[in-house]
């Protein structure tokens, strides 16, 4: 901050608006670039810091910093003291400064590989990113992968910062040669603009003021160039009105609100307006806040939405224009960015939230990856962390949504892992499948109740799971045949039988498994369909998919059986010689020895077969059924 400058002209500058309204950008590229120097001198050049911020700054460019008896910049973004010991970015810093034309919010973004997910984090909300690019060793790697996400999360304006050009002595023909390199991994991506700006963050050469050492270049500054981009264009200016609705707001009986933040388009009372997923219409009479009724409402406001008459509405369906209704699907194509680090497996069951809407969602193919270095398709089974892909996706209910290249609030998704709650994927909703809009449940006139009551049962999966050699197909056979001696209609699923028909085209991979039981939990639920009650033996190792397969038959129908004995006593019985074989290397992918099994945690029933016998156990399933009333 300029001497004599006090913290009430600091506030009064904040006060006033910018004429372009608020830019939003990220900085981001590889480690050691100068993504936190280039803001944090933003910051300081902008004079919005206070004296006694100054003061520590230097104390803390002592201690931590980088730049010899000089102000390191960097330290103000770096705020965890893991990022200012290590001397990099971590997690994502967000700051808020303006000028006299423009207010702006910024993410300083990580660049290690590892915080790729940081990155996207930051991008998603951005209108402009700032590629920083080391002068010494230019494009690189991490240069290609962040621009590629940035372009993947919808920004559409690019800075290219060649930074650190007092270190290769302002040349010139460097910067041109790193300009020329990078347009040609980056002009045919879609970006509206690309700004090249020579520049030194650390003395803020190009930055605010134009450099004397580099006369050469004619371009707008830094400052300039942000302060006149427009990022908005017609069309986004011009989208149709989507509500996601985030809350049923009835505090009596006289008032029944939807609360929730505009995504896009402008809302008027008398507007015409539909709920996405039921296509039930009703008019905008009230557009409520807290200080006061509004004439009109548009993207980014945060309102409560009153409606002239009563439609069923609740969390997680979208208000949208009645005229220009979103797509409402439960299978399209979307590009996936993975951010753990247990890989993406089709077929398995996550959680998808898309704005308030929240449903099961399986990957159901990957189309295909793509080679970060070349941008090129690549074939691939799998997506690892941070890897790029695209999928084709099922979801147990539609959602309501737009292509993400249209607009990117209702566009966008993640997904959830479903034991850990942590996020495993950002996703880009691309288009529709065309199936999905022709494939039609037909109404029949006997139905599951109707074949149970026929049967004189209630259906039911019995799913023994456990390693191999604990017991479960002999447990199974057992309860099968007191089933049948007792007049009740069965089916057996067992994990041998099925892979001689059905899944005979599957190995024993992780996703070939996850597939598996897959296929398996379909026909099992056309079973219990059916009015059967189906005994299913399967070592199904992964609690994901046992999941979803409860999740397929009605509440109370999936009854999980871990057929538990201890790993010794099944490499003692070995009853199929499959551990001699793991132990010889013959196996590979071989369950309990080196593939993993994931215990049920809350199975409906536990049998020790390692202290009881075959017949105890069946006993034992036996009385459940009956305790729980499905037999008598």
């Amino acid at each position: 901050m300029a001497d004599g400058d006090t913290r009430a002209e600091v506030l009064e500058r904040l006060t006033r608006a910018g004429e372009r309204g608020v830019l939003r950008f990220i900085t981001c590229g590889s480690v050691d670039d100068g993504k936190s120097t280039l803001i944090g001198r933003l910051l300081f050049d902008s004079k919005l810091l206070f004296e006694d911020q100054i003061r520590i700054l230097e104390n803390e460019s002592k201690k931590h910093g980088t730049a010899g008896d000089e102000i390191d910049f960097a330290l103000l973004l770096d705020g965890l003291e893991a990022e200012r010991e290590q001397g990099i970015t971590i997690d994502v810093a967000y700051r808020f400064f303006n000028t006299e034309k423009r207010k702006f919010i910024t993410a300083d973004t990580p660049g290690h590989e590892q915080y790729t997910r940081n990155m996207a984090t930051g991008a998603s909300t951005a209108d402009l990113a700032i590629i920083l690019v080391d002068a010494r060793k230019g494009v690189l790697p991490q240069t290609r992968r962040h621009t590629y996400i940035a372009n993947m999360m919808g920004i559409r304006h690019a800075v290219l910062a060649v930074n650190k050009m007092d270190l290769v002595e302002h040349s010139r023909a460097r910067f041109h040669e790193i300009v020329s390199d990078y347009m040609t991994i980056a002009e045919n991506l879609g970006f509206a603009t690309i700004t090249p700006v020579p520049m030194s963050a650390r003395y803020g050469d190009n930055i605010f003021q134009r450099s004397d050492a580099m006369k050469w270049y004619d371009g707008p500054t830094l400052m300039e160039h942000l302060e006149r981009v427009d990022t908005a264009t017609e069309e986004e200016k011009a989208f149709a009105f989507r509500f996601p609705v985030q809350w049923v707001n009835r505090p009596n009986l006289d008032f029944r609100g939807f609360a929730g933040t505009i995504a896009a388009g402008t809302v008027k009372p008398g507007d015409e307006v539909r709920v996405a997923h039921s296509g039930k219409t009703a008019l905008i009479s009230r557009i409520v806040t807290a200080d006061q009724d509004l004439d009109e409402a548009s993207a980014g406001d945060a309102v409560t939405l009153m409606l002239d008459r009563e439609i069923d509405i609740a969390r997680g369906d979208m208000l949208v224009d009645a005229k220009s209704p979103p797509e409402v699907s439960s299978q399209f194509a979307a590009e996936l960015l993975w951010m753990t680090d247990e890989e993406m497996l089709p077929g398995r069951s996550y959680l998808l939230k898309a704005g308030g809407q929240v449903t099961p969602v399986s990957v159901t193919t990957l189309k295909h990856k793509l080679n970060i270095n070349t941008f090129e398709k690549e074939p691939g089974k799998s997506l690892k962390l941070n890897e790029i892909g695209v999928c084709t996706l099922n979801t147990s209910n539609p959602i309501a949504f737009d292509p993400y290249t249209d607009q990117r609030e209702t566009g966008s998704f993640i997904l959830v892992d479903r034991f850990t709650n942590q996020t495993v994927a950002a996703g880009m909703i691309e288009f529709s499948l065309r199936r999905a809009s022709n494939v039609h449940t037909h109404a029949m006139d006997v139905d599951k109740a109707r074949r149970s009551e026929l049967k004189g049962q209630k259906p039911a999966v019995l799913w023994f799971t456990g390693l191999s050699g604990a017991g479960k197909s002999t447990i199974a056979n057992l309860v099968e045949r007191k089933l049948a001696e007792a007049g009740r209609h069965t089916y057996s699923l067992d994990g041998d039988n099925v892979r001689h028909g059905l899944n005979r085209d599957l190995g024993f991979t992780d996703s070939d498994r996850v597939e598996n039981i897959r296929r398996i939990g379909e026909v099992a639920k056309l079973m219990v369909d059916a009015g059967l009650i189906v005994t299913c033996s399967f070592i199904s190792p992964f609690r994901s998919e046992r999941q979803m397969v409860r999740e397929l038959v009605g509440e109370g129908e999936f009854i999980e059986v871990f057929v538990d004995a201890p790993l010794e006593v099944c490499m003692q019985r070995d009853p199929k010689g499959l551990y001699k074989k793991a132990q010889a290397g013959e196996i590979k992918n071989f369950t309990g020895f080196d593939s993993p099994y994931e215990a049920p945690e809350h199975a409906e029933l536990h049998l020790e077969t390692g202290e009881m016998s075959a017949e105890q156990a069946a006993e034992q399933v036996i009385q459940r059924l009956i305790d729980n009333k499905l037999i008598g």
